[in-house]
């Protein structure tokens, strides 16, 4: 896998640039992740209700082709785009989902971090009370209680090709997140490894994350 670094981008033309990717690679062409930050930007999902807007105010909001409701994208934030061919790879989409969701778990326990699953609602979520503990989750989970979202997921596949991907809140500020129902889940709590008490840099969390990516989506 190619790991390309691209830095503070925009939204919009990284999406563009993902389509054409997509849309020209063969079954020759090596897969490719790729790592940014954006600016302030709210993106919703293909059955994504407008309902789920609260109030963007400034922020602008784009439409894209991912699976998923609203989110937000700033500064602080890792995004991570692997553009992978799933049938080369010989998984479907729920294994790659999994296996997605299990680096960023990775990811966050090397930060002391445990990362957990919600059945149904994808994405990687953390006790902010009590990040480090490890208990499983028993029962239904009420209205997320206890919880706060910390990394988001959302992808596209065209002719067994992924692209969109995931993003790991690292060192944000969270007031943008209070104009959405995020995901689509009324009053859900989102955090950043900085709000936990976690205290890294960009790189360093881009770095760790693009390690296990890559060793996830290995064949």
């Amino acid at each position: 896998m190619i790991v390309k670094t691209l830095g503070r981008v925009d939204y919009l033309p990284t999406l563009e640039a993902m389509r054409a990717f997509t849309a020209a690679r063969d079954a020759d062409t090596p897969d490719e992740l790729w790592l940014c930050e954006h600016p302030p930007t709210f993106t919703q999902g293909l059955a994504g209700k407008p309902e789920h807007l609260l109030g963007p105010g400034d922020i602008p909001v784009v439409a894209t082709e991912r699976g998923g409701q609203v989110t937000y994208h700033g500064p602080g934030q890792v995004t991570a785009y692997p553009l992978v061919d799933l049938r080369r790879l010989g998984i479907f989409v729920k294994e790659y989902v999994f296996r997605l969701e299990t680096a960023i778990i990775q990811t966050l326990d090397g930060y002391g971090v445990t990362g957990l699953r919600v059945g149904g609602a994808p994405g990687i979520y953390v006790r902010p009370g009590d990040p480090g503990a490890h208990a499983a989750l028993t029962g239904p989970i009420q209205g997320f209680s206890g919880l706060a979202k910390i990394a988001a997921l959302g992808i596209k596949v065209s002719r067994h090709c992924t692209y969109h991907g995931l993003a790991l809140n690292v060192a944000m500020d969270l007031e943008p997140f209070l104009r959405i129902n995020p995901c689509g889940y009324e009053g859900l709590e989102t955090t950043s490894l900085d709000k936990i008490g976690v205290f890294t840099d960009w790189p360093t969390a881009a770095g760790r994350l693009a390690e296990r990516l890559s060793a996830q989506l290995q064949p």
